[in-house]
């Protein structure tokens, strides 16, 4: 009986702390969409190495995207890079006792700026709130997950 109990209280809590932990990341695939049109741009993969993360177009979505369009405003190592693969995000990592990514940078491929960046899955990690900052200026997207 004793190991019965601990069996399910071992299930129960094992489930609960998944299901805690579940989602709460920024790592997956997401679409971002324009804050100010509401298109659908692109595809993202975010991964983690190292403890930071690191995220690449993986293809357009826009209406117009041509496949074999290039970073052309890049000013970096990804000038002349193609935008499918395109690593757009370097850095971030999670705050202490919090579900924020800080300290990264993501890149705007249509103008080639960098912008220092934060990342906070809200709506149980369904959703990506990106905030890229210039200066005191900001501007936040929100992301949708499909992965």
């Amino acid at each position: 009986m004793k190991a019965t109990l601990a069996a399910v209280l071992f299930t129960v809590t094992a489930a609960s702390a998944m299901a805690q932990g579940a989602g709460v990341t920024p790592v997956g695939l997401w679409r971002n969409v324009d804050d100010k049109t509401g298109e659908v741009k692109a595809e993202i993969r975010i991964a983690e190495a190292n403890g930071a993360l690191l995220g690449r177009i993986e293809k357009s979505l826009k209406k117009d995207a041509k496949p074999d369009a290039v970073c052309e405003e890049c000013s970096d190592d990804r000038k002349g890079k193609p935008i499918a693969g395109l690593e757009i995000i370097r850095g971030g990592k999670k705050a202490e006792g919090k579900d924020v990514w800080e300290g990264g940078k993501i890149l705007d491929p249509e103008n080639g700026k960098e912008y220092r960046a934060s990342f906070t899955p809200v709506d149980g990690g369904k959703k990506l709130e990106v905030r890229g900052y210039l200066g005191p200026f900001w501007r936040t997207q929100t992301w949708n997950r499909v992965q």
